[in-house]
């Protein structure tokens, strides 16, 4: 259990760590290289160190002291005895499951039992277009699975992208490492869309071409290598959301170093949302500030930075009037279904809030403290401990679980109150 205090806090700045999306295609990027890459301010979480270690069953070499070095394996995973396990690290089990497309033999992928309820089954579709075969245990399109790997002939597949992009995302990482390349047509509007960006950005900085038609179709020629060298992962805009938000719901203004409006993470989005809201922002050289003020409900479309709906819905409750959070239905498949638990969190705290098929609504008012499950996600820890510095008596159940993006967050968090 951790007690939020619900004590005044000073207006502050604070460091989060690097990027755990960032540090996830990084990694993989340095381990299909031909040779040694230096990561720098690589996020070091549950969830990343879970893709380190799946890496080197696959072959990869790493050495971890300040800086992360990768020497990589060409290309061509290894084959591996025994099962890979990748916890409840969605983004980990997805992207590597295309990895192992590459390799030789039959890999297996297994997590939690939460795990085996995201779904994974339109990236296995648009892999056995290309002649990949898989297998999931239970027969209903979610891990665990087992991919064969070495068998990819094709060049074209289409892929659906409702549910997640981190399909496409592994589709692109895989295309170099064929001998005949890919070419992907995405059908429907895929969500989270800033996260194919960053896909594409990481694989161009390690030196690989993309060619692409805004979302609609990519393609990638074969036979390309990924360049290892020194790369330097930016600071984490969804760790800095917390912070943000906390200054919204606080009136106070809080700083987070090191990220500009220049990043390419689609969760800085998050910070005009709040001056719409009634907050004030103020973008500079070395960081981003928000200062709370009087804060108005919304309605807004957050189909491309679903992992700020938590964040946003506990601003939201300290709001006046209505938001509505809409084009959010991929949330019931994340570490937890994040609608109905912050739908149930805040009613526990006496707020109205109501989800559906595809949106959140709250309604603000004055928010209680009360004892906070957090169904082992991260995000609704994080999100109900900015809560708890308005709302004494807050209390915060499996603290522990926000190892698995930042396992720092209690004491930067505590470095906000007034000494």
């Amino acid at each position: 259990m951790y007690s939020v205090r619900a004590e005044p806090i000073e207006n502050k700045s604070v460091i989060v760590p690097g990027s755990k999306s960032y540090t996830h295609r990084i990694f993989i990027a340095a381990a299909l290289a031909d040779g040694s890459s230096t990561v720098l301010n690589a996020l070091s979480s549950e969830d990343t160190g879970l893709t380190l270690q799946a890496l080197v069953q696959m072959g990869a070499h790493a050495q971890k002291t300040e800086t992360v070095v990768i020497t990589g394996f060409g290309g061509r995973p290894q084959p591996c005895a025994g099962p890979i396990y990748l916890g409840n690290s969605g983004t980990s089990i997805r992207l590597l499951t295309g990895i192992a497309a590459l390799g030789s033999g039959s890999y297996r992928l297994t997590g939690t039992e939460r795990m085996g309820q995201r779904p994974i089954a339109d990236l296995l579709e648009g892999l056995a277009q290309i002649g990949v075969v898989s297998r999931c245990d239970h027969q209903n399109g979610c891990p665990p699975l087992e991919i064969e790997g070495g068998t990819i002939y094709g060049r074209r597949l289409e892929i659906v992208c409702r549910e997640s992009s981190q399909y496409l995302s592994a589709l692109l990482l895989l295309a170099p490492c064929t001998d005949r390349g890919l070419d992907i047509t995405v059908l429907g509007e895929p969500v989270s869309k800033p996260y194919i960006d960053m896909t594409v950005a990481i694989m161009q900085q390690f030196g690989i071409a993309v060619t692409r038609e805004g979302y609609r179709r990519f393609a990638i020629n074969g036979g390309q290598h990924y360049r290892p060298g020194t790369y330097r992962v930016e600071p984490d805009c969804s760790q800095a959301s917390y912070f943000w938000a906390a200054a919204a719901i606080t009136g106070t203004a809080i700083k987070v170093n090191g990220i500009t409006r220049d990043s390419g993470q689609g969760d800085l989005r998050l910070v005009p949302v709040l001056a719409e809201m009634g907050c004030t922002v103020a973008y500079e050289d070395d960081g981003i500030t928000v200062t709370g003020g009087d804060l108005y409900g919304i309605t807004v479309d957050m189909a491309d930075m679903p992992d700020m709906v938590p964040t946003l819905a506990v601003v939201a409750a300290f709001a006046r009037g209505q938001t509505v959070i809409h084009n959010v239905a991929h949330l019931h498949g994340k570490e937890s279904d994040r609608l109905e638990a912050m739908a149930a969190e805040l009613t526990k705290m006496g707020i109205v809030a109501h989800c559906g098929a595809a949106e959140l609504v709250i309604e603000g008012g004055r928010p209680q403290g009360v004892e906070i499950e957090t169904y082992n996600d991260h995000r609704i820890a994080m999100s109900f401990a900015v809560a708890g510095l308005k709302a004494p008596g807050t209390v915060i159940r499996n603290p522990g679980c926000v190892d698995k993006s930042f396992p720092g967050f209690w004491e930067v968090l505590e470095t906000l109150y007034a000494r």
